[in-house]
């Protein structure tokens, strides 16, 4: 009965809040631990024929001799035509103190944090709301709003990223281009810096009763292709796509004129499988963008489990997600994957991984949470960790200013192999509802 209704109520947030977890559904494939999917940062592009000759291994800390000294300001990456810090700040989680009035004393000190440290990218949708009114199937817009109300006080220029969410009743590309300017609007720019699609057309809760229900995929293609050439966007992405998805929609676009920037997934240490690290690579190989969302699992790897004792954040360890509320249903599962449960998750669970990064963490003056962070980072990815508070963002800026080794890389990714399990999600938030493109 509770699995039942556990899919139940599965099936309901994916078709009427479309924001519940990222997904990965594909046959799983190894994973890579040759260093495969590494991309040169860019506080490193002087140093390109250096690097060239001497393999991918300076950029991940070993060549230290030909490294620059680096910053959080001077680390950053390339999205399409804008330039952006190497961790974004994530707003999922984000909702206003007031039930009247959109305000939070707390998130705008975020903000302010975030611009004083020249890390001011920002991922939003405009699904985005309060708990509440979300799993109503309410609040459409209410964070893009409140972003703008936070950002409108500061003085340094933010990047944003927002997402259009493919709905049975938009059926054209004229739908998306509405409401692109319906997002320009609530977050008070001319033009969006990175303009996504959420997740591919797979709402159809008519399939489940044998009708017929024709993909719209090329239609919101079409969709953001116009939003480019009409000047809203500054650049366009997609959310949610494997490799032969992403690649019909990249060469769609291009024979449009326009250049797919981006693809946001799943992705962390211990979400590779299932299709997240073909994904990536594949991504690398077109010169499509991954960000990577849920890169702490759920707070998995933040440090709040340690492998001592899986039930309790370590003494002094700040996290970003340590102080994060979430359900009973998840906190069970969390507490199945990181003790394990002698069934689906071994005796032991995640502790064998997590006592590594507590190693490499001590060894480098850095949290476990820096870590997990460094390390989708040296994979070619852009971590999009929720951030709540200028605690929380200060934590995750600590990732920036240096890379893994290759050996640190490699001795993670076997800890990680060696567990026997992948991170599917929590509660009613899986990792296996959106994520499709393997045709």
């Amino acid at each position: 009965m509770i699995v039942n209704l556990r899919a139940v109520i599965s099936f309901l947030i994916a078709t009427s809040t479309l924001v519940s977890g990222l997904s990965l559904t594909a046959s799983k494939n190894q994973r890579a631990i040759s260093g495969r999917g590494f991309v040169e940062p860019s506080f490193l592009s002087s140093n390109h024929n250096a690097a060239s000759s001497g393999g991918i291994s300076m950029f991940l800390g070993k060549g230290s001799k030909t490294a620059k000294k680096i910053s959080v300001q001077t680390d950053t990456t390339r999205i399409g035509k804008i330039t952006v810090p190497s961790i974004g700040i994530g707003t999922i989680s984000w909702s206003s103190d007031s039930l009247t009035s959109l305000e939070s004393l707390e998130l705008q000190s975020l903000v302010n944090t975030a611009c004083q440290q020249n890390a001011a990218f920002f991922d939003t949708a405009e699904r985005y709301g309060s708990k509440f009114k979300t799993a109503l199937g309410l609040g459409w817009g209410e964070t893009e709003m409140l972003l703008k109300s936070f950002i409108d006080k500061e003085k340094q220029p933010v990047q944003i990223a927002t997402k259009f969410t493919p709905s049975p009743w938009r059926k054209t590309p004229e739908s998306v281009v509405e409401a692109c300017q319906q997002s320009c609007e609530r977050l008070g720019v001319e033009k969006i810096d990175l303009y996504q699609l959420h997740m591919p057309d797979i709402v159809k809760p008519l399939r489940k009763f044998g009708f017929a229900q024709e993909s719209l995929d090329e239609i919101y293609w079409e969709g953001l292709a116009q939003c480019y050439h009409q000047g809203l966007v500054s650049n366009v992405g997609v959310s949610n796509y494997g490799p032969t998805l992403v690649t019909k929609c990249h060469e769609y676009l291009k024979k449009r004129g326009v250049p797919l920037a981006s693809n946001q997934i799943a992705y962390s240490l211990l979400g590779r499988g299932n299709g997240a690290q073909e994904t990536v690579d594949k991504c690398n190989e077109l010169g499509v963008k991954v960000l990577a969302a849920f890169p702490f699992a759920m707070g998995l790897l933040t440090g709040k489990y340690n492998s001592q004792s899986s039930s309790t954040l370590a003494e002094g360890t700040l996290t970003s997600l340590s102080k994060n509320q979430k359900t009973k249903l998840e906190i069970s599962d969390l507490n199945r994957y990181a003790k394990g449960d002698g069934k689906t998750i071994p005796k032991g669970g995640a502790a064998p991984l997590l006592s590594v990064m507590e190693s490499i963490a001590k060894k480098r003056n850095k949290t476990v949470a820096q870590v997990a962070l460094n390390y989708c980072i040296c994979k070619g990815t852009i971590p999009i960790p929720g951030s709540r508070t200028a605690a929380q963002l200060s934590d995750n800026l600590g990732a920036m200013g240096w890379r893994l080794t290759l050996n640190e890389i490699r001795l993670l990714e076997k800890e990680a192999d060696k567990l026997g399990f992948e991170f599917e999600g929590a509660g009613f938030k899986r990792t296996s509802e959106k994520f499709v493109g393997y045709g």
